[in-house]
């Protein structure tokens, strides 16, 4: 194999795949504010997920209730799929540039 098709290779290799990390921390971050919640509303009590329920304010629609928790994957999803896909970008930029 010749020096450039080595290279090439393992530049293609050392590219991480964006969607895919996009989506496994969005599952990640998503299921685990759907478990948290669903967690605490089956545990019950007196004041149910009072620091939970402070997320109502960056994801309008939230709360600490059974339909709340789906919202709150959603929003989860939505945020841990952007953040996987800036990691991805970053790591890429880096990778390409060195």
């Amino acid at each position: 194999m010749k020096d450039e098709d080595k290279a090439a290779l393992a530049t293609y290799v050392n590219r991480l795949n964006g969607k895919a990390w996009g989506i496994a921390l969005g599952m990640l971050c998503g299921f685990g504010l759907l478990f948290a919640t669903i967690f605490l509303v089956a545990k019950g009590g007196e004041d149910v997920g009072q620091h939970l329920g402070l997320l109502c304010n960056y994801f309008p629609g939230y709360s600490v209730t059974y339909g709340g928790a789906f919202i709150g994957f959603a929003y989860a999803f939505v945020v841990g799929f952007a953040i996987g896909r800036s990691i991805c970008l970053f790591y890429n930029l880096a990778a390409r540039n060195s």
